[in-house]
Order: structure tokens, then sequence, then C-alpha cells
């Protein structure tokens, strides 16, 4: 009976250690867990703040206005085109009178559109309609159409054979797309095509540009295989125009748009006849096929 009783008293002495051993181990192993959570916390934050704003080139000029501190900002994807804005707005008499500088963000990434179409800090904008329409840029801060460029069929465009759509041929294939903000449905007609094709990122290789001129400097320096695009004119100086397929009859053209909180009439007149005379310009035929809204003589 005694030692019966010792091997019962043995067994509830290790329980008792095991059962407190075992606590001890899940406070360890929680306190550990909770400082590694804090600790990577405070590692990421720090990371973070590293980040630079994720927003493209900004030019900017000085129209010689003294006493008046507002700046004429404006957003557009197109590098050239940019230029050509700020060169052209930064010597126009009306916007001489009425601003001291000029801003032109060179728009590259969907962070661009947010802060700057989303938030109202731009008084014009080179993008598409249905941009300011998810937006609701016009109704909220006013965004009103100056001009247009026409819509314009979609293809895929290889270099040295005609693209097939069928699931075989793009199976594994490096394709470009466009996707800056102005044109997010740039890449929605492709990528609706591969997906009814069965293709997804996982069997095909997507990867991003930010115009249609890098999509051709990209195709043609091997980058990619096929790009997603319109035709020109003067692509067939480069590209065969056998080595094409068409994807949709229409997709949405680019679109000027003007911050009108006010009945600024002689401004909305100026940013227009910049705007036109840019189009008339512009060495691509795409830019100079170019609509005006009515208010002004041209």
């Amino acid at each position: 009976m005694k030692s019966a009783h010792k091997s019962l008293i043995h067994l509830v002495v290790f329980l008792t250690d095991f059962r407190i051993v075992t606590s001890a181990k899940w406070i360890v192993l929680v306190a550990v867990a909770l400082i590694c959570s804090v600790a990577s916390y405070f590692k990421n934050s720090i990371f973070y703040d590293d980040i630079l704003p994720q927003t493209g080139q900004i030019l900017t000029c000085n129209t010689g206005l003294s006493g008046n501190e507002d700046v004429f900002s404006a957003y557009i994807t197109d590098g050239h085109i940019a230029e050509m804005v700020n060169e052209r707005l930064c010597s126009d008499s009306t916007i001489k009178r009425q601003y001291s500088g000029i801003k032109v963000v060179v728009g590259q990434s969907d962070y661009d559109t947010f802060r700057y179409i989303n938030h109202g800090v731009i008084d014009l904008a080179l993008v598409k309609s249905n941009i300011v329409d998810a937006f609701g840029a016009d109704k909220i801060y006013g965004l009103t159409k100056l001009a247009a460029h026409p819509d314009y069929p979609a293809y895929f465009i290889a270099l040295r054979e005609k693209p097939t759509l069928s699931k075989e041929y793009l199976l594994g294939k490096r394709i470009g797309l466009l996707d800056y903000p102005s044109s997010r449905s740039g890449h929605i007609v492709p990528k609706t095509v591969l997906h009814h094709l069965g293709l997804t990122d996982t069997n095909v290789d997507i990867i991003y540009y930010s115009s249609h001129k890098e999509l051709r400097r990209a195709l043609l320096a091997g980058e990619v295989d096929i790009i997603s695009t319109y035709w020109a004119e003067e692509d067939g100086e480069t590209f065969s125009k056998n080595y094409i397929a068409p994807l949709l009859e229409s997709v949405s053209g680019m679109q000027w748009y003007l911050k009108m909180q006010t009945q600024n009439t002689d401004l909305f007149c100026a940013v227009q006849s910049v705007v036109y005379e840019i189009a008339t310009t512009h060495p691509r035929p795409y830019y100079k096929n170019i609509t005006l809204e009515e208010g002004c003589n041209k």
C-alpha cells in the first residue's frame, strides 16, 4: 500500500511539474512571438517610410507673374506631350496673367492617377473618360472636356509572325500591355481575350509598359513577343501589317479635361488653343486627329 501510495504521489508531482514546465514553455513562446511581431512592425515601418513616392517626372516653369503664387498644374502620361504642354502654357499670355508658374506631372502609375485625378489637385489632364467617370471628377471638381482624340481599334502585333488568338499559340508568350493611369482599358481588352482563351498570368508572361511608344520599343528590343496597341501608318516602316491580329474594333481615345470650378472662359479658350496647337504639331498622326469642344472660335 505504501509503495502504491508513493507511486501515486510521484505521479501527481510529475504531472504538476509537467504542467508548470508546459505552461512556462507556452509563456516563453507567446513572449517570443510578441517580441518578433513588434520588431517586425517597427522594421517594416522604417522600411516603408524610406520608400520614395511613386510619382513620375515633374516639369516646371515660371511665367514671370509677381504678387501671385497660384500655379497651374497638369497631369500628362506621355513624356513628349508633357514637355509641349509645359513649354506652351508657360508662354501663353492668358496663363501669364493668371498664374505665376506651371507644374506638369508625367504620370506613370495608378498611384499617380489616384493622387492627381481622384484628389482633384490638377487643373489640366490628358486621360480617358472612364477615369474621370470612375472618380466622379467631373461632378466633384468640375473637370470639363476641352477636346478629344479619336477611339482606335486594338491589335496584337508581333515582329516576325502573325499572332494567333489561340491558347496553344499564346501559351508561354511574353505579352506587352499598356498599363498607365489614363489608359486602364488599354490592358482590360487583351486580358479579357486571354481570359476567354483560358490563359492567365500563370501561363503567359504579361509585362506592362507606360506608353504605346514603350510597347513598340520593347517589341523591337526583343523584351516581349507580342504587344497590344493600335496600328498607325508609320508603323509600316518598322513592322509588318501581315503580323497583326485584331482584338477590338474600338478602344476609348484620350481626352483633355480642364478644371472649371469658376466660369473662367479666358482660361478655357487659352488652354484649348494650346491643346489644339500641340495636336497639330505632334509627330504622331493619332494625336493630330482632335475634336474641340464648342465655346471658342479657332
